[in-house]
């Protein structure tokens, strides 16, 4: 007798959750259709179809760079004796701020100083021998004359007469030998002085001045050590000096958006470190080649981007100037984001981007049993029912997307809840319009 009744219990335990839910299904079903209590709603909320401004934009993140930033690198090689700044200086330009021994450049002039000294010595000697031969050439044109005579009286023989003439033509060659020398020489004191000229530029360039006027942001060196020079190699980066004046964001656009992207468009600029404000920023420049050179193609699965420059304008941080006075407001390597605003256009009939989704064409209002296309559509509520509508969209902004066909102006179309719109609402189906903010309250 146990056992059944043991059976029957555990019979029960087991069929008695079933009937709970089957009655409370029922129950629930029942009060839908208003059978049982007051007939329940799917709840939406809706607003009239307007017209407004569509901004298009363009989503970037990058860093702040100063807009003029130079690298100081030698021109000669040699030891760092003097180093007058560091990091944070304030300079101005043509101001001296570092200098390399100069022993090795001295000695170079020197060297060629003496260089041109002896190419002048040499002309001189020339110029010398060019009077002697004029002088040796005089003589002998007066032997020969004389040998001359004394052949035409017959007193000599042809070959003193010869020799005499010979004495004379080799003289007359020496002289022009001599002048083309000089003409050679000249040439040589030319190089030479070039020569000097070169070593004392290379001189000059041991006291290292400021390319420009800005702060020092970088330093690379310390006194004591040896620096390459650009005359050899890619030269040692000694500093960087940056113009905090101007700064600008360089950030990288993916090649979907980057076609978008113009000259001279605006954007609104975020910077991390100023998170309660925005800035205001020109396009400056487009990179035509993708961000990270030629190694970036080696990965096949990466999407190519460009490095877009934005400058930013002062007039959007002039109170922050002004406060800062002495101090930096900016600092190279901040983080940034940015929207450029890549199309404006004013008076266009928009929704609410969540009142548009995806879905199958309605079977009340296919043409063909057959037609399964997936569309964009709207719902337009209407005396208590909503209508499913086809739409065509266009450009869009963050919020708002502009419907270019299939939607009067003034029309009121579901704005929420965002999941009875693509998944609940049907075509003709009744709904219980409210205020946004009563959708997810409890029935009484």
């Amino acid at each position: 007798m146990n056992r059944r009744r043991k059976k029957k219990s555990r019979k029960w335990m087991l069929i008695f959750p079933l009937i709970l839910i089957l009655l409370f299904a029922g129950f629930y079903y029942a009060k839908q259709q208003g059978m049982v209590g007051k007939r329940t709603y799917t709840k939406i909320a809706a607003e009239p179809v307007k017209k407004r401004t569509i901004i298009e934009t363009v989503a970037a993140s990058g860093k702040l760079y100063p807009e003029t930033e130079v690298k100081v690198t030698p021109d000669v090689s040699g030891e760092i004796i003097y180093l007058n700044v560091v990091e944070g200086d304030s300079v101005r330009q043509g101001e001296l701020i570092a200098r390399i021994q100069p022993d090795l450049q001295e000695s170079l002039v020197e060297q060629a100083e003496a260089a041109v000294n002896t190419a002048k010595s040499n002309i001189k000697n020339l110029e010398a021998r060019v009077s002697q031969v004029d002088i040796q050439i005089e003589k002998a044109r007066v032997d020969y004359n004389r040998t001359k005579k004394l052949f035409d009286e017959e007193v000599i023989s042809l070959v003193e007469l010869q020799n005499a003439e010979a004495a004379l033509r080799n003289l007359e060659a020496e002289k022009v030998a001599s002048i083309k020398s000089i003409e050679g020489a000249v040439f040589n004191v030319e190089s030479a002085e070039a020569g000097f000229r070169e070593s004392k530029k290379n001189l000059a360039k041991t006291n290292i001045y400021a390319p420009i006027s800005g702060i020092v942001s970088t330093i690379n060196v310390e006194k004591g050590e040896r620096v390459v020079g650009t005359s050899q190699f890619e030269g040692t980066e000694m500093m960087r000096i940056s113009n905090y004046s101007n700064f600008e964001v360089q950030v990288e656009v993916s090649e979907n958006d980057i076609i978008k992207v113009k000259e001279g468009d605006t954007a609104i600029v975020e910077i991390d470190a100023y998170f309660d404000r925005e800035f205001l920023g020109v396009v400056k420049q487009i990179s035509n080649a993708q961000a990270g050179g030629a190694l970036a193609s080696l990965s096949t699965d990466q999407v190519t981007n460009y490095t877009v420059k934005i400058i930013l304008l002062q007039s959007s941080y002039k109170d922050l100037m002004d406060k800062a006075r002495n101090s930096f407001i900016f600092r190279p390597g901040m983080s940034a984001s940015v929207e450029i605003q890549t199309k404006k256009l004013n008076g266009v009939l928009t929704v609410p981007i969540q009142s548009v989704t995806i879905r199958q064409l309605a079977d009340s209002l296919k043409k063909d049993e057959n037609q399964e296309e997936m569309l964009e559509v709207v719902f337009v509520y209407n005396e208590g029912k909503v209508e499913q509508r086809t739409v065509k969209t266009a450009e869009q902004d963050d919020t708002y997307i502009l419907i270019s066909e299939g939607l009067e102006n003034g029309e009121e179309i579901v704005n929420a809840p965002y999941r009875a719109i693509s998944k609940q609402l049907k075509h003709d189906m009744e709904v219980e319009k409210v205020e946004k903010k009563d959708l997810f309250k409890d029935n009484k």
